[in-house]
């Protein structure tokens, strides 16, 4: 089998409202995170991430940030896509901390990774149906950031 290459698809930064915690249990801590917004922009799409989706996220004991999200994309030309993502986010506690703060934390300093997948009707993306992406992310205080890539 060949090694696996990427084409970058687009960079999206999300806007989130704050989270809402539904509490601690002994496996973790479920928190949902509202879109509020964002942009995506690539070299063969761009537009709008609409407000409404959501991040229903899973913090487990360890530290491990567990991402489930939901939501929709309307590119500058009138379509609508739909995305869903899942992906981890972990690292030293110390660094986990920082981010829990708010604080702008450097993405080398954790680990943040997605696999996202895309629906749309419209004829002029529906390459996207068959695509699996994967993205890098960071988590600054303003909402998270993504580089996603298709793979090859």
């Amino acid at each position: 089998m060949d090694p696996i290459q990427t084409e970058f698809l687009f960079e999206m930064r999300i806007g989130v409202n704050a989270p809402l915690s539904v509490g601690k249990t002994e496996a973790g801590e479920r928190r949902f995170t509202v879109i509020t917004g964002g942009r995506f922009e690539g070299p063969r799409l761009k537009g709008e991430i609409l407000p409404g989706g959501a991040d229903s996220i899973f913090i487990e004991p360890d530290g491990m940030t567990k991402i489930d999200v939901r939501g929709v994309l309307r590119t500058d030309d009138g379509a609508l896509i739909y995305m869903q993502y899942i992906g981890r986010r972990h690292g030293p506690a110390e660094v986990m901390a920082r981010l829990a703060r708010g604080e702008n934390v450097d993405p080398s300093e954790y680990y943040f990774r997605t696999a996202l997948t895309f629906e749309t009707g419209d004829r002029r993306y529906a390459w996207l149906n068959g695509v699996v992406a994967v993205a890098t992310g960071n988590r600054p205080p303003q909402g998270p950031t993504y580089k996603v890539y298709r793979l090859l």
